[in-house]
């Protein structure tokens, strides 16, 4: 018995809308269904998350997942929930995204299954680069008419919004070219079903209407959409004061990563382990529960962030970044401290006090050092004294027992960094240039 995809996404929150017909569709046969990512970075976000999650879980229940690289799309943008035209990008660049793309990507779905359902990844430059401007008027354009489109809610805010520019004709035909994905798909892979966030839904229908009026009324597709996922707040989901959450670990490291989603709210935190993970109801549950009996454990945003982390990095990762947090809210050693990578250590002490220090002082004794009007990290040397002999200091996780040691390039970590910690709390970061 085929597992209901629907069933799966509603319980889980992320059915948003849903054509009549596509339940039924998806308990008949083995469904092929596509969802669309643009290629205008090397990563995916977290705000990508949701959509590739829902492909994750159509082919765990039992259909075929193909992911759709909008080479050509991305090279003009879409206006759905856009106030601006995007910049175009140039085809060697959109090949390196989806290559990246495609790797993120391999960690949801399994592309090298020997079932039937064993997913895909397309890009829709491969079949738009030939097809010239005529062609696509007297075939796709003809179609669909002006009144269709204008009344399209992505449109009509784009006309009648803020934005300074109003609706290029470019972005006018988005919904044309990707309603021609679904009729190219449809024609060359059996796609009967297109996944989207709900801010797609206008494009989804456009492409419905085209098969339909193509090649004929007998011919059924279906659009299924997820809710656009936000903050209990309201506030945009994904989005930190340094902006997005990358899923590339060269953009947001294994730590910061695991912190955004150790540190959500536990509103969402209840909402999210439903979207972003494969645990199944049970389970979930279980956790639900477990957490109102008491918040303070934090057992759901600390499930949560190992699950998505180990999903989209790795185990090995998800202990480096547990091992990090304890570095700042715990007990940890020198070796742990060595082990952390330059933009981990700076992530993990990032609203630390920060000083810096020409290499040249190097080799004075620490409290000469740390007792500096430009390095405060003691108001005076006889605080210094006191806390050292009470053994309140340590540099580098190792205890300072004597406030004359000379501080020398040998200490530096990453051969650049000193870390003085002035009690439990008290952290101090120090870059020597």
């Amino acid at each position: 018995m085929r597992k209901n995809f629907v069933e799966e996404l509603r319980w889980r929150g992320m059915l948003a809308q849903i054509m009549p017909g596509t339940e039924e569709l998806l308990q008949r046969e083995m469904v092929t269904a596509y969802l669309g990512t643009d290629p205008t970075a090397d990563s995916l976000h977290i705000g990508h998350l949701c959509g590739i999650m829902m492909l994750r879980h159509l082919q765990r229940c039992g259909h075929r997942p193909v992911i759709l690289v909008g080479g050509a799309t991305g090279m003009i943008g879409d206006p759905s929930g856009k106030s601006q035209e995007r910049n175009l990008l140039n085809d060697e660049t959109l090949r390196h995204n989806q290559e990246c793309i495609k790797a993120q990507v391999a960690k949801f779905l399994d592309f090298d299954s020997q079932e039937d359902n064993a997913a895909l990844m397309v890009n829709n430059y491969d079949w738009m680069k030939n097809f010239t401007f005529l062609d696509f008027a007297r075939e796709v354009g003809k179609h669909i008419t002006v009144n269709y489109m204008m009344a399209k809610e992505s449109v009509q805010q784009r006309l009648n919004g803020t934005a300074r520019d109003g609706l290029s004709f470019t972005e006018f035909t988005y919904q044309l070219l990707q309603g021609y994905d679904f009729l190219y798909l449809y024609q060359h892979y059996g796609v009967k079903l297109q996944l989207g966030g709900n801010d797609q839904w206008g494009n989804m229908t456009t492409g419905t209407e085209l098969i339909r009026r193509t090649l004929g009324n007998e011919v059924e597709t279906f659009a299924l959409t997820c809710p656009l996922i936000t903050k209990a707040d309201g506030k945009k989901f994904g989005k930190t004061e340094s902006g997005n959450v990358w899923l590339d670990r060269n953009r947001t490291t294994p730590y910061a990563f695991y912190q955004f989603w150790l540190n959500v709210s536990d509103d969402d935190a209840e909402r999210y382990i439903k979207i972003f993970t494969s645990l199944d109801k049970p389970t979930i549950d279980a956790l639900i529960e477990e957490h109102r009996q008491d918040p303070g454990r934090r057992i759901l945003q600390k499930r949560l962030a190992e699950e998505v982390t180990v999903m989209v990095h790795s185990r090995e990762d998800l202990e480096m970044a547990q091992e990090a947090s304890n570095i700042l809210f715990g007990k940890a050693t020198k070796e742990s401290l060595l082990r952390l990578d330059e933009q981990t250590l700076l992530d993990v002490f990032d609203g630390v006090p920060h000083y810096t220090l020409d290499k040249s002082e190097l080799g004075q004794p620490a409290i000469e050092l740390f007792t500096r009007p430009d390095v405060p990290v003691f108001p005076s040397k006889g605080e210094m004294r006191k806390m050292v002999q009470g053994g309140g200091v340590s540099l580098n996780k190792e205890k300072l027992d004597d406030q004359q040691r000379p501080v020398t390039a040998d200490d530096l970590i990453d051969g650049k960094y000193l870390l003085v910690q002035r009690g439990k709390k008290n952290y101090f970061l120090i870059t020597i240039k």
